[in-house]
This record gives structure tokens, C-alpha cells and sequence, in this order.
């Protein structure tokens, strides 16, 4: 997942009397304190507006450079420090902090809405690209004109002033809402705890998972040597486990419980994201009926591949059409699995049985057990062999820089430099992969800094990071992650990958600033090479002896592979479709009962349960923690899924070391950006449009 509070800034040297502002390449965020940040913003948005009034309002004859080159150099002292300020409050949230940044929040937000509202800015753009200068320019400065004209006319350029003045209203809502909606999932997330003290009641439980909840409890000061308290959260690699393995029903019952209701819990309380969704959902609606288009899907997507709500739906329903039967047969076959083993009758399992079951299903099917290969990946151990394989595949050169305590936002963080074949320098990045109460949940890249070309002929170096919320490491044991947080290390390098290797000169263009269902090609192809046996070699070794995955178990992996593969892509129907229908009915969902509504949309999408399992509407953060974000765009990732598995197939034919199709990767997609459409882009690696029989040969559905 790319980060949405990521900004992109140059990487100037020297400083600034407030960190914030401080564009030293080598960050020091020890002074980054929240008493720093109304007044760096404050200066920031200052210098912003006075960048603006002097395009605007100009006596010069408009040019290309005048308006255009100035428009998009006039912001990047704010995005810039916004950008610090988003990020910390990403990793290091603090009541303090979260004060600051929602103080700022309005005034950033109010003014980023009314930039393409400001009238006689966007007359000096529309001169500048009428001139002799702006009809001239080609290629990226060609793009750049009109992906910026496109976006003031998206954003309500050509509004009258009563519209405009509604819009810029709205979008400072929408920032307020969005950043209530993140908070309150991520509270609620944290405020919740099992402490167990009957050790009986950890029986199924793996090793690590209960010396983590060991571990956990000593942090917090609770239990004894002579008296030992296991502690579990909500955070991932403590609640998965218990859903997958704990015997004691009542304990994955409660841990399911408090779940589903983060976001939901005591419905009219402080922590209900119930009103602020329906809110968000009204707002959004009006922003898309205040520029013309019939939804908020139609609005977003207008410059993606998609191009409109009704096609990504057309896509997803037929995504949803070829695994209906595979995924009726998976959800019969796990319910008569269960009866078969307890002598029930057959029918729909507790919400909180699904996972249990289908681990002991797919354990007695594949005589797989994914913890089996939780010994062969410790985290840095795996890092070591993706920058091999980036090596390899890319020509990178990866190491690890030793950065002082006041260089980290926590004692975790590490920092790396990304080199090329020639030597350049082109980026660096921070890596901050375990989870922490002030840290958001999930997994993300995001970038502080963009490089790339410079006018002298020379190049910037580029700063990214990325981070998650993996398996962490125990007293006496090493980070051991299971083979999914394998794949999501790859996946988020992925990203990074785009972002550092871009060499488009105009930042607003570079990297993963594309369209958003063309962003998760370069993350999602990464996740490949967790498969391939030559690549896992790379890393795959266990954690004490050094041996690679065994025979036997890497054929019993590859052939659990796409264990009820058709119940994990109607998972991902199910959250695309509930997300395009929010977006293009909404009238439907602005008031009433949010839950059920939404779940009628998506019933026929999820595994049948006793009770049936709530949707995750108010804790969808993907959704509804940005203005904008994955909203109407969540269908993006099974999009890039088909883009991905037809292109990895190059690899598949070549080697999947191959050098060569790794430069032309390189020079096609990970370094263009947005330079191009990403139709051109991708016809241009893989000579033809995609075609989606790969995923679907991949996936086992080709005949679903």
C-alpha cells in the first residue's frame, strides 16, 4: 500500500532554524517535537501563498516556465513538511503530536482545496498553455501541462465563485473527517487487551506466538516469573494466531468480538466511525455533483485506467462471476470438513470458526502447516536476500547506514542507501517493519524526498520508507515472519522501488504519483519471486542451522498454493464492490442503518456464518482515513493483480534472475512514473494489452 500522507520535496542542503523546514538530506527527527510544527507550517503555507499571488498575479506575458514550472515549485517547502508531520504521526503517534497536526490540519487542508479554485491562477495557467512556449513543449513538459489542466478543471477550476467557495468548504471537512476516522480506529484498536492467565487456554497456540503474548504482558508490567499473564491485542501478528490456531472457542470468540468491533463498538460512542462514514460518504457525493459527475467513482476515476465507475464494477462483477462456483464449493466443502470431525450437521460455521477450520482443513489436505516455515524467514535475513534479488534482477546496490539515536523516529529504524551499476547514489530509505501502540496498523511506503533529473544534468538522490506492523522478536528469539509477511516486505519494496528508481524530471510525475490502479504493478510483481524456489534460496534458510526450505515442504507450500483461492479473491470482490457501490449509489447509505445496508450489498460475498460477520465498513481505512485514498479505487488491486501476473510471465520465460527483463522493467515502468499513460507504459514492456488468463491460471480459476 502506498502511503497517503506521502509528499514529495527536494533534496536541498543546509538548515532551517525549525526542523520541520530543515531540507538537510540526512533527517535528524529527534527535533521534530509538535511545539515545532504550527509554526513551521504556518511559515511554509506563507511562502506557499506568496508563491502563488506572484504566478497569479504576474504583469509578464504567460509562458510554460512562468506558470507552470512556477506552479509546480511553489508548494514544495509545505508538502515537504506536512510531509514530516504525517509521517510521524503514521509511526509515532502522541496525544501532543495528534493535537498539533489536527490543529494545522484545517488551515493545510483549506489551503490545498483552494488552489485550483483561485480564478486568476487559472487563467495564468490556461494563458501560459495558450502561449507559443506552452503549445511547444513535448514529452514529460508536454504531460505536465495537461495532467495539471486536468486537474484544475477536476477540482472545480471552471466552477462559479458560490461552487468554488462550497468546494474548498467541503474538502476542509472531508481532511477533518478522514483524520477522525484513522484516529478512531487506531484507538479503539489499542484500547483493547486479553489477558490470559490459565496457560491451558493457550493449547494450538505456536510457540511464538505465545512467548510474543509472554512478552507483551511483561512490557506492560503485568504477571510474574511465579505467576505468568499472556497477553493478546488487536494488532496482527497477535490476533491472527489465535484465529488460526487457538483451541479454547471461547478465546478466538472474544478476540473476534473485539475485532469487528473496532470502528463499531458501543455505536454512538467516541470511537463509532458509523456517522463519520456516512458523513465522508455525503461529502463526497456533493464534491462529485459541485464538477459535473454522476458519482464520486466517476469523479476519481475519470484519469485512471478504469476511466469510470461502471467499468471498474463491470470488472469486478466479472471477477466475482468466474470464482462464484469455485467459492460455493470451497464454503460447502469446509463446512461438511467440520461436520465430518465433530459429527454436527453440516452448515454454516461460527464467524469465528472460518479460520480455525480452514487451517485444520488445509493441514490435513496439503499436510501444510505455515508455521513450518516461519523458522526459514527471519526478518533480516529476508531483507538481505531481497536486496540480492534486487541485485540481480535490478543491478541495485543496497547497504545498510549506520544513523545516530537522534537520526531515528525509535530505536528500530534502520537506514539504507540504493546505489546503482554506474555508482549513483539514487536514493535512500528507512525501514520500521514491528508493531507498536503508537503506530498505525497495516503496511505502507511512503517518501519524503524526490530526487531524480536536474536541470544541470545531474541527479538528486530520492528518500523513502517503508513500513509494517510483522512478526516481532521475543526474548532470546529472533523476528520469525510467516510466508504472508514475506510477501508484504516485497510487496511495499515494491513501491520503494518506484519511487527510487524514477527519473522523470518533474516531480508531480515521478514514481508512484501514477494512476491509482496502475500503482500496485511494481508492489504486487514483487510478491512473485516469494515463490519461485531459486529466488526463496536467496533467504529461505532456517533461522539456527542455515538450511534452505526442505523439498518436501516447498512442494507442500506450492501445492497449498491456491487453497480456497476462489474464498480469497471473492474477499477482495467483496471489498471492491462494497467500496464502488458506496461510491456510485450513495444516497442509499447517507443516513439509516449503515451495517445493514452495506451488508446487503456484499452478503452474497462472504463466507455464510452464524452470526453472519459484520462488513468491515468502519474500520475500512483504505476507504475512509484520507479524503481521497483507495476510495473507488479499492477494485485497483486486483486490477494491478492481472497486470502483474501477465507481466511476471517475461520472468517465468527468461529466468526469473533475468537481468534483461529486469532493465527493461526499469526502463518502462519503475523509472517513467507518470510520464506517459500507464496503458502505454505497460504495452510498451509487454508488447500487447494485458491479458488476464496469467492470474487466472495462477490463482486455479481458469475453469471456475
Amino acid at each position: 500500500m502506498v502511503a497517503d500522507n506521502s509528499f514529495s520535496a527536494p533534496p536541498d542542503s543546509g538548515s532551517a532554524v525549525n526542523p520541520f523546514l530543515d531540507r538537510t538530506f540526512r533527517i535528524r527527527w529527534s527535533g521534530h517535537t509538535p511545539d515545532q510544527i504550527a509554526p513551521s507550517i504556518r511559515t511554509a503555507l506563507a511562502q506557499a501563498e506568496e508563491a502563488l499571488h506572484a504566478i497569479a498575479t504576474s504583469v509578464e506575458p504567460a509562458n510554460f516556465a512562468n506558470t507552470f514550472l512556477a506552479l509546480e515549485r511553489s508548494t514544495e517547502l509545505l508538502t515537504y513538511a506536512w510531509g514530516k508531520v504525517t509521517h510521524l504521526q503514521s509511526v509515532a503517534d502522541a496525544p501532543a503530536l495528534r493535537e498539533a497536526q489536527n490543529a494545522m490540519l484545517p488551515e493545510v487542508s483549506a489551503f490545498q482545496a483552494k488552489i485550483p479554485l483561485n480564478p486568476e491562477l487559472w487563467a495564468r495557467l490556461k494563458a501560459g498553455a495558450a502561449s507559443p512556449e506552452g503549445r511547444a513543449v513535448s514529452g514529460v513538459w508536454a504531460r505536465l501541462r495537461d495532467e495539471t489542466i486536468a486537474s484544475f478543471v477536476e477540482a472545480g477550476a471552471d466552477l462559479p465563485a458560490e461552487k468554488r467557495a462550497r468546494l474548498e468548504a467541503l474538502e476542509g471537512e472531508l481532511a477533518q473527517l478522514t483524520q477522525k476516522y484513522s484516529e478512531n480506529t487506531l484507538d479503539a484498536t489499542n484500547a483493547w487487551q486479553l489477558l490470559i492467565e490459565d496457560e491451558a487456554r493457550l493449547r494450538g497456540l505456536p510457540a511464538h506466538a505465545i512467548a510474543a503474548a509472554l512478552d507483551s504482558a511483561r512490557r506492560k508490567g503485568l504477571g510474574s516469573d511465579e505467576k505468568p499473564v499472556w497477553r493478546f491485542t488487536l494488532h496482527g501478528p497477535s490476533l491472527e494466531p489465535v484465529m488460526l490456531y487457538a483451541e479454547d472457542d471461547a478465546m478466538r470468540r472474544e478476540v473476534w468480538a473485539a475485532s469487528v468491533a473496532v470502528g463499531a463498538e458501543a455505536e454512538g460512542g467516541k470511537w463509532d466511525n458509523g456517522p463519520l462514514v456516512q458523513r465522508i460518504l455525503a461529502l463526497r457525493s456533493e464534491k462529485a455533483a459541485l464538477l459535473g459527475k454522476a458519482s464520486f467513482a466517476d469523479l476519481v476515476l475519470t484519469r485512471r485506467m478504469a476511466r469510470d465507475g461502471a467499468r471498474a464494477l463491470a470488472f469486478v462483477r466479472d471477477f466475482e462471476t468466474r470464482c462464484r462456483l469455485a467459492f460455493a464449493r470451497e464454503c460447502a466443502g469446509l463446512e461438511a470438513f467440520k461436520a465430518a470431525r465433530t459429527g454436527e450437521a453440516a452448515g454454516p460455521l461460527k464467524a469465528w470458526e472460518v479460520s480455525f477450520w480452514a487451517e485444520k482443513m488445509r493441514r490435513e489436505q496439503h499436510a501444510f502447516d505455515d508455521e513450518e516455515l516461519r523458522p526459514y524467514f527471519e526478518v533480516g535475513r529476508v531483507q538481505a536476500g531481497l536486496w540480492e534479488l534486487a541485485r540481480r534482477v535490478f543491478g541495485l546496490s543496497i547497504t545498510e547506514i549506520g544513523i545516530a539515536p537522534e537520526e531515528k523516529w525509535c530505536d528500530e529504524v534502520k537506514y539504507y542507501e540504493m546505489h546503482d551499476e554506474a555508482g549513483r547514489h539514487l536514493g535512500s530509505f528507512y525501514a520500521d517493519w514491528h508493531p507498536r501502540e503508537a503506530k498505525r496498523g497495516g503496511a505502507w511506503m511512503g517518501y519524503l524526498v524526490t530526487g531524480g533529473p536536474a536541470p544541470d544534468g545531474g541527479r538528486a538522490p530520492h528518500l523513502g520508507y517503508i513500513c509494517g506492523n510483522m512478526s516481532p522478536p521475543t526474548p532470546g528469539r529472533a523476528a520469525l515472519l510467516t510466508h504472508r509477511e514475506v510477501e508484504t516486505i516485497f510487496h511495499e519494496f515494491g513501491h520503494l522501488l518506484h519511487h527510487l528508481l524514477g527519473e522523470v524530471p518533474v516531480k508531480s510525475l515521478n514514481g508512484v504519483n501514477v494512476a491509482w490502479d496502475f500503482v500496485e504493478l511494481p508492489s504486487q510483481i514483487m510478491e512473485n519471486w516469494c515463490w519461485e524456489r531459486e529466488s526463496l534460496d536467496l533467504f529461505a534458510r532456517h533461522y539456527e542451522t542455515g538450511a534452505t526450505i526442505p523439498g518436501g515442504l516447498f512442494a507442500k507450500m506450492i501445492g497449498a498454493r491456491n487453497y480456497r483461492s476462489a474464498c480469497a479473491a471473492m474477499r477482495q470482490v467483496q471489498f471492491a464492490k462494497m467500496d464502488l457501490l458506496l461510491h456510485t449509489r450513495t444516497a442509499e447509505f447517507i443516513d439509516g442503518d449503515l451495517e445493514a445496508k452495506t451488508r446487503a450489498l456484499v452478503a452474497e460475498n462472504m463466507i455464510p456464518t452464524v452470526p453472519p460477520a459484520r462488513t468491515i465498513v468502519r474500520r475500512f481505512g483504505h476507504l475512509f482515513s484520507d479524503p481521497v485514498g483507495y476510495a473507488a479505487g479499492y477494485y485497483s488491486y486486483k486490477w494491478a493483480e492481472v497486470l502483474e501476473a501477465d507481466a511476471f510471465t517475461r520472468w517465468k520465460t527468461a529466468g526469473v534472475f533475468s537481468r534483461a527483463v529486469g532493465a527493461e522493467f526499469v526502463e518502462h515502468i519503475l523509472s517513467k512514473g507518470n510520464s506517459e499513460d500507464a496503458d502505454v507504459l505497460f504495452r510498451r514492456f509487454m508488447g500487447r494489452d494485458a491479458d488476464p488468463a496469467a492470474l487466472l491460471e495462477r490463482s486455479g480459476l481458469a475453469l471456475s
